[in-house]
């Protein structure tokens, strides 16, 4: 069995980290500022754990970062989640591309949806998503899934006009 991981920080005392303990509003903190406040006052290591509610050996990982980084390095940390499967200039690419809109004869539709996105995006940047992305991705470019009414590219304006002035109501 190996030796005990010592406390080298002589920063704070035992009252000093109950102290921090008390005016922490992060939980976990104060629990585990609390356990090396106590092996600080000579409890026990296994004792200490057990009191706090961890494993002697998580204790011990606690005590190596409050080592390295004082009642700092005792807060959570946030897990990085997963890598963002664009880089950010395939997504101002992904944005032009929505702005820009789709050409009928090379994409085969005349305006686009999160399928269609979703099919282009894996023929040009080789990245499969499936379509509830493709709406978060265009929500976080402030781009939004609603399209305005489709009207005929050969309208005539002025038809219309002399259309609604000469309408009669029966």
């Amino acid at each position: 069995m190996g030796a005990a991981v010592k406390i080298t920080r002589s920063d704070e005392d035992a009252a000093a980290l109950r102290r921090l303990a008390a005016k922490s509003g992060d939980a976990e903190q104060s629990r585990r500022l609390l356990a090396i406040a106590m092996v600080k006052e000579g409890t026990d290591r296994a004792a200490a754990a057990r009191l706090t509610g961890m494993d002697r050996q998580t204790l011990r990982d606690w005590v190596h970062r409050y080592n390295e980084a004082g009642p700092a390095g005792l807060t959570s940390r946030k897990a990085p989640g997963p890598a963002a499967k664009l880089t950010p200039e395939q997504m101002q690419a992904l944005r032009q591309l929505t702005l820009d809109g789709p050409n009928p004869e090379r994409h085969g539709v005349v305006r686009w949806r999160c399928c269609d996105l979703r099919a282009e995006i894996a023929a040009r940047f080789e990245v499969e998503v499936c379509e509830r992305t493709v709406g978060k991705w265009l929500r976080k470019l402030d781009l939004t899934r609603l399209q305005p009414r489709p009207h005929h590219p050969k309208k005539d304006a002025a038809a219309q006009e002399t259309f609604k002035k000469t309408f009669r109501y029966v």
